[in-house]
């Protein structure tokens, strides 16, 4: 009787240790990928539906053992939703982890410096994670009514920037998101401006200028240069006469070419007819645009023009005469540039 019991005992601790050490690798041994997959869990999964849609994809040796797991650790009732990637390596036990601590794949979306609006929501359709709310044909007042934003035209209100998020996360969140930061940033700079732009009676006044500056320069070290030229027109009375306000007015069906006729067309935001800011921004502007609408430099400069050799540079004079020979002088560059492609076609 002694050495049955004995047999049993041995039994008993052999069967134990080979059953913990087949429960050890099945939750400690990484699951079989060659890759990272993704896997959409569908609210309302529970821990059974999950293993089975696990062992479907092979990854798990032992798809009972997992479900036990998460039964008798109270986890199968706290799995969550969502789209997951599951990285090769990952352990079935980090497995369990991953869906009990909700840690989703994030997508990205990017507002590009300067884009406006129109883009913004192009780009936003044509995200294939973003659920999609909006109707297609939006304008800008009917976006900020929808948004609660703090104007009343949604242009300028989106900050450039790359924004994370859930699969399925709706437009308006991801617009939110934007606009939430646009609003601290011009916040910011409104809070840090320099006396020299006292003509400037608010932040829209601010965000405005920006907008501009940021669709006239991608150079950093331009843009207070620039803003303080529009900021001495401005103070002397001078029209801005700045092309991007006018391509803004023309609207979405902008052609890429702007002309003579469409200087001289009357339109809100044609600032060679009108004098003054434009009635909103034409754009999102980056921080640095913002920064320098509020510290613009000290200068004498009225007048740009692009230098026209591929840098993005400007030249920057004091009256007319020097500016119109500047003007000259990009012609004559941008003539020679043409002639040299033409001639490299033949």
């Amino acid at each position: 009787m002694k050495r049955f019991a004995v047999a049993l005992l041995v039994l008993f601790t052999v069967s134990t240790l080979v059953t913990g050490t087949v429960v050890w690798r099945s939750l400690y041994t990484p699951v079989e990928l060659d890759a990272a997959i993704v896997v959409d869990v569908l609210p309302g999964t529970g821990a059974n539906k999950l293993v089975a849609q696990l062992a479907d994809t092979g990854m798990l040796r032992s798809p009972r053992i997992w479900a036990w797991y998460a039964r008798l650790s109270g986890k199968a009732g706290q799995l969550q939703a969502g789209e997951y990637e599951l990285p090769a390596g990952v352990t079935p036990l980090e497995l369990m982890d991953l869906f009990v601590a909700g840690k989703v794949r994030l997508h990205a979306f990017t507002i590009l410096e300067g884009w406006t609006v129109w883009e913004v929501l192009t780009a936003l359709r044509a995200h294939p994670a973003i659920e999609q709310t909006l109707e297609e044909r939006l304008d800008p007042e009917q976006l900020s009514s929808i948004l609660g934003l703090p104007y009343p035209h949604a242009e300028g209100l989106f900050y450039p920037d790359t924004y994370n998020f859930p699969k399925g996360a709706t437009d308006v969140s991801v617009l939110r998101q934007a606009a939430t930061l646009m609003e601290l940033e011009l916040n910011g700079a409104w809070e840090n401006r320099s006396d020299r732009v006292a003509l400037l009676k608010s932040p829209y006044d601010l965000l405005i200028l920006a907008s501009i500056v940021e669709r006239e320069t991608a150079v950093d070290d331009e843009r207070a240069e620039i803003a303080g030229v529009f900021v001495r027109r401005l103070e002397k009375r001078m029209r801005l006469q700045t092309d991007p306000t006018v391509i803004y007015g023309i609207g979405p069906e902008f052609n890429g070419n702007i002309t003579r006729r469409d200087l001289k067309t009357d339109t809100p935001y044609n600032t060679y007819t009108r004098s003054g800011l434009p009635p909103t921004p034409i754009g999102m502007p980056a921080r640095q645009s913002l920064l320098a609408a509020g510290n613009p430099d000290i200068g004498t400069s009225l007048y740009f023009v692009a230098v026209g050799d591929g840098s993005g540079r400007h030249v920057f004079n004091d009256t007319l005469q020097g500016h119109n020979l500047a003007v000259a002088a990009y012609l004559r560059r941008l003539r020679s540039q043409r002639e040299a492609a033409a001639d490299g076609n033949n």
